[in-house]
């Protein structure tokens, strides 16, 4: 798999696909801007190199070939011109027509300078996009000389942005963008050859979204830190009564052997000891702390409590590596998000190297203000997840040629 640096990129039309679906308010402010900076670098070489750069993201999921305002990539344009810092070359297609290569488009590629840059609208407004239409990809194509994709955390999703296009490039104009090749190589360090004792925190609402993730890292940690929702499937797989707490009966039976698989590689198993329990799933519902056992009938579970907080403290006391995917608790509930925060203050105060997985996990770093602290914070949730399944994931697939490993 090619990087930037080794294709000709000099004076070119270069397309760089990004990852700039942002958290926003209630009003539409960026609330996070770390998917923004993180692709900074890529597009500044591509400046620096005479490059004429055209940008494209997805935003969420609008109906294709529909313009909403709501979907759009203003608020990103907006950003990009302050952290960009080159005024009148930084465009951006105003028709609001709902076509991502528009005639627009097409007139303000044609007329671009070498530095300039340009923003097109959310990728998904095109059908084709998430169908990963070839036509598309060709559309967008034949804007451009070389493709660059620098979207870690759309990579697990077979797009036309992220798969088709690459069939218009041979390997000598298609390669990673810095962001990515850097996540990618930081996964593989971290999972192959991780120093040890080596700590795998798993938390979220569901074991479903993770069991190969959950089953993988059985062969790899020397421990592993369960929260979260999906912990409750594992609380009722030993026979505790967990009251209305999620749970999927479903999973029951697989969770009693991912326990019986780590006993048997000697992994040890932590699950919360308390937990913060409310009758209702209510910002002002009436909270108690009770140990796991206790847990009422008609209560649920919404966060690990104080003692599974020290608990898993002192789990992660002697970790030289350390991957958290998931958060402890409904964290977007101010009242239920302690446990996710103090994790995260626990998982930044130690000395090892941590790894915090993108979506809701970078989310809770964020918000406890520990991300200067971690050793890497993935811009991307689901395909870090893949990368830890060891599933393939279709955007690095696509860039890799004969002769090479992905």
């Amino acid at each position: 798999m090619k990087t930037l640096r080794d294709i000709d990129i000099d004076n070119q039309t270069v397309f760089i696909r990004c990852d700039f679906n942002v958290p926003k308010d209630e009003f539409g402010n960026i609330t996070d801007d770390r998917r923004i900076r993180a692709a900074l670098q890529t597009i500044r070489y591509c400046i620096d190199h005479g490059a004429k750069v055209i940008l494209g993201s997805h935003y969420e999921r609008p109906k294709p070939s529909l313009f909403d305002p709501k979907f759009s990539l203003y608020d990103v344009y907006k950003r990009l011109d302050v952290l960009l810092k080159i005024k009148n070359h930084l465009h951006f297609d105003n028709s609001k027509c709902g076509e991502v290569v528009s005639p627009a488009v097409r007139e303000i590629a044609a007329n671009m300078e070498p530095g300039d840059v340009l923003l097109l609208e959310n990728l998904r407004f095109d059908a084709g996009e998430t169908t990963n239409d070839p036509r598309f990809a060709k559309k967008i194509a034949d804007l451009v000389d070389v493709y660059i994709n620098d979207a870690f955390g759309a990579c697990h999703r077979k797009h036309a942005s992220i798969d088709a296009i690459t069939d218009y490039f041979d390997c000598e104009h298609r390669a990673a963008g810095f962001l990515l090749a850097k996540e990618v190589n930081f996964f593989s360090r971290v999972l192959n050859n991780p120093m040890r004792p080596f700590v795998a925190v798993v938390g979220g609402s569901k074991v479903s979204g993770k069991l190969e993730a959950l089953t993988r890292l059985l062969d790899k940690v020397d421990k592993v830190i369960i929260g979260g929702g999906m912990a409750f499937t594992f609380l009722k797989a030993q026979g505790y009564e967990i009251g209305n707490s999620l749970v999927e009966e479903d999973l029951i039976d697989e969770a009693q052997r991912i326990m019986d698989k780590a006993h048997k590689q000697g992994v040890k198993f932590y699950l919360p000891v308390d937990v913060v329990v409310a009758p209702e799933f209510d910002e002002n519902a009436t909270t108690k702390f009770l140990p796991t056992q206790e847990i009422p009938a008609g209560w649920m579970g919404l966060d690990i409590g104080p003692a599974s907080t020290r608990l898993f403290r002192e789990a992660l006391n002697d970790a030289q590596t350390i991957i958290w995917n998931g958060p402890m608790g409904v964290y977007e509930m101010d009242k239920f998000a302690k446990g996710s925060i103090k994790m995260s203050h626990y998982i930044a105060e130690t000395h090892a190297t941590t790894v915090v997985g993108g979506g809701d996990t970078a989310d809770v770093a964020q918000r406890a203000d520990d991300v200067d602290e971690m050793t890497f914070v993935s811009t991307g949730g689901g395909a870090s997840l893949k990368l830890i399944e060891g599933e393939p994931l279709p955007g690095i697939d696509a860039l890799t040629c004969p002769g090479e490993e992905a």
